[in-house]
């Protein structure tokens, strides 16, 4: 199989399908599918939510088991996931750029800039964007590309550690409640006093603040470095053997399923107490990386099965992994904002939504890509690249 740039968003050329390595599309795909079940509670219940399960939805048993659910086997993980296929994309787009005599620094910058332009738009219809952060990492992952995959490897992890290290750092600094806003508390439990200062009052002291963004910057970074050295080693590209992916997902299911689950049981017992908000952040945050790696194994493993019609959807909404974060999104805030309150909602309806998006998304994906060559917000992406038009009807799949 011939190495391709098909790790990114989109690419210089257009590759024909017989030439796509598609371990990474159904990747990016199931990536992108499972990412819409943790933003979805944040698009229809209360901020707080998100993070605290005790904070709103929760109205039956049902509703605990699909927070507890979505805490260990979702939370962080297929965000993880998503970051890996998107740092090893922004790092492939320069070398090809490089390789075919392009400036690629030039056209690497203007590409991530137009990526951050993006994010705007995007976080001015919800907050919780994540393209802004890839944009940001870019420069670093560009500067850094040089380095062979071991040493990807370790300053990725190092990243991660550096989350660790500062939620419990930031963690003893909590002195209230108050401190953390809507970060942990429902509206009406945030002191009236505090949302007098506006953003820092919502969602909670400055403190709290830094700690979220540095916390996902320092997480995408080193998800996105490693992401570069999986591709670099054949992992993500689905170039390694069954056996090495079979040990891969005894290995990361063994090692980051007790943690996930013991940080979920450590927030439960305390109730989701206010004095573990960001510590109790820490067990996930470890689970993550061996948790997505075994599923990236897992999905690397049925990508080698004979060819079904669900291969093929889940290749396409990969393929259009922008178009299909995006609309998840834009139907989100349409559906879950606009038609309900957070008080008409509970776990259960908001998990009817996200299979109704999943269904319409494997759906519409490859529908699309019959007649067209790339996702619409994709083609977008790419004509403001280059600066003229691309053509777009042809479709390959």
């Amino acid at each position: 199989m011939t190495e391709d740039a098909s790790a990114q968003p989109e690419q210089l050329a257009p590759t024909q399908a017989g030439d796509r390595i598609t371990t990474l599309d159904a990747i990016r795909g199931v990536a992108v599918l499972g990412i819409l079940v943790m933003n979805a509670v944040s698009f229809g219940l209360e901020p707080a939510a998100y993070w605290n399960i005790g904070a709103g939805g929760i109205d039956t048993w049902l509703d605990w088991v699909i927070g507890g659910a979505g805490e260990i086997f979702v939370d962080q993980k297929f965000m993880a996931l998503f970051s890996m296929l998107f740092g090893a994309g922004i790092v492939l787009f320069f070398e090809r750029a490089r390789d075919k005599g392009r400036r690629a620094g030039w056209l690497s910058f203007w590409r991530n800039l137009l990526l951050l332009g993006i994010g705007i738009l995007h976080v001015a219809l919800w907050d919780g964007d994540v393209l802004i952060l890839y944009a940001i990492c870019s420069v670093f992952l560009i500067a850094l590309h040089r380095l062979r995959a071991a040493m990807l490897f370790v300053l990725g992890g190092l990243a991660i550690l550096g989350a660790v290290a500062l939620a419990l750092v930031v963690q003893p600094t909590i002195e209230s409640a108050a401190d953390l806003g809507q970060f942990w508390l429902t509206e009406a439990e945030v002191p009236p006093d505090a949302a007098e200062d506006n953003f820092l009052g919502e969602f909670g002291a400055a403190r709290v603040v830094g700690w979220f963004f540095a916390d996902g910057f320092l997480r995408a970074l080193g998800m996105m470095l490693i992401g570069v050295g999986l591709y670099r080693t054949g992992v993500i590209t689905g170039r390694r053997s069954p056996k090495f992916y079979r040990r891969v997902v005894v290995w990361g299911l063994g090692v980051g399923l007790p943690l996930s689950i013991a940080g979920f049981v450590w927030m439960a017992a305390t109730d989701f107490s206010p004095g573990v908000a960001i510590a109790g952040s820490v067990p996930n945050t470890l689970a993550t990386l061996p948790l997505a790696l075994a599923y990236l194994s897992i999905i690397a493993l049925w990508n080698l099965r004979p060819e079904t019609a669900l291969h093929r959807r889940i290749h396409a909404v990969g393929r259009m992994a922008l178009t299909n974060y995006l609309t998840q999104t834009i139907l989100g805030v349409i559906v879950l904002r606009t038609l309900f309150e957070p008080d008409d909602l509970n776990r259960s309806w908001i998990l009817l939504f996200i299979v109704a998006i999943w269904i319409v998304q494997l759906a519409w994906s490859q529908a699309w890509l019959s007649r067209f060559r790339y996702g619409p917000f994709e083609w977008v992406w790419r004509c403001a690249t280059y600066r003229r038009g691309e053509p777009l009807r042809g479709g390959v799949v």
